[in-house]
């Protein structure tokens, strides 16, 4: 294989990732009613998910090729596992929380790694995206971060009290 090709296969994985991603993102912000913050800052990241996926797009055709449909899929389909794998547990806002937090962690990875393949490959305008995408998925990161601990916090005091802990 050829690094053109590589750098093509990975940018079609960080397609199907953002769009597993938005599958994700729009469970857990249906099902979360009692977190305002954390439902907020999930639709705040649902929205910059989506013109990911787009930019991601335009970076793959501008190569004279598309995404993968089937990557796709099954990245989608495993985003409505993965939001519905917490629905019988009364701690599934916590749990994704904490899913979030890994799979922001994921993606930072990712587009560290696609920023220097196209660097390596002279791409300039695939590391413009890539890297403008990874200051946002750092931001996301960043306050599951700081909040993680507070939405804890606000899961057993509802509990405790006999308030809906799981939404």
């Amino acid at each position: 294989m050829s690094p053109e090709t590589d750098l093509m296969r990975w940018l079609r994985d960080a397609h199907a990732m953002e769009v597993h991603a938005i599958q994700m993102l729009e469970k857990q912000a249906r099902r979360i009613e009692n977190y305002p913050d954390l439902r907020n800052r999930i639709l705040e990241h649902l929205e910059e998910t989506r013109a990911q996926a787009e930019m991601l797009e335009r970076c793959i055709e501008r190569h004279g090729t598309t995404s993968s449909p089937l990557k796709d899929s099954a990245a989608a389909f495993l985003g409505n596992v993965q939001a519905l794998s917490g629905l019988f547990f009364g701690d599934e806002v916590v749990k994704g929380a904490i899913a979030s937090y890994t799979f922001e962690h994921l993606e930072i990875a990712a587009y560290r790694s696609l920023i220097g393949a196209a660097e390596e490959l002279g791409d300039g305008e695939t590391a413009r995206v890539c890297s403008e995408i990874l200051r946002q998925e750092e931001a996301m990161a960043g306050w599951l971060e700081r909040h993680l601990p507070e939405v804890t916090r606000q899961h057993l005091r509802r509990q405790s009290t006999g308030e809906p802990a799981k939404r």
